[in-house]
């Protein structure tokens, strides 16, 4: 991944609605879900939900396929891991020893 793509890709997730749309994505797997039961979950109106996954798209974080008269929506799950992947290919500057105890530490105390 090159840093313009995780540029848009972040840039796309900085809103708190896009980041919970491809949050319930990523939880629909593969599946995905179809824009009425996005919306219906997040309680987003039709506009605001069609503007946000128009962005979504556009960093293809989401992708759309048609099925009759309904889009379905999906999570690019292969991007997610790329980016994670960008993100921590240097942990740790070369010492994958330490990457295993920080991964191991809680999160929350």
């Amino acid at each position: 991944m090159n840093p313009l793509t995780a540029t848009a890709v972040f840039e796309s997730l900085s809103s708190g609605v896009r980041l919970d749309i491809f949050r319930l994505l990523v939880k629909a797997g593969p599946a995905g879900l179809v824009v009425g039961e996005i919306g219906s979950a997040l309680a987003i109106p039709p506009t605001n939900l069609s503007f946000h996954l128009k962005a979504l798209t556009q960093a293809q974080l989401v992708s759309a396929t048609q099925e009759g008269r309904f889009q379905r929506y999906r999570a690019n799950l292969a991007l997610m891991q790329e980016l994670i992947a960008y993100l921590t290919a240097e942990c740790c500057t070369g010492h994958p020893e330490q990457c295993a105890e920080l991964q191991a530490a809680p999160i929350c105390p």
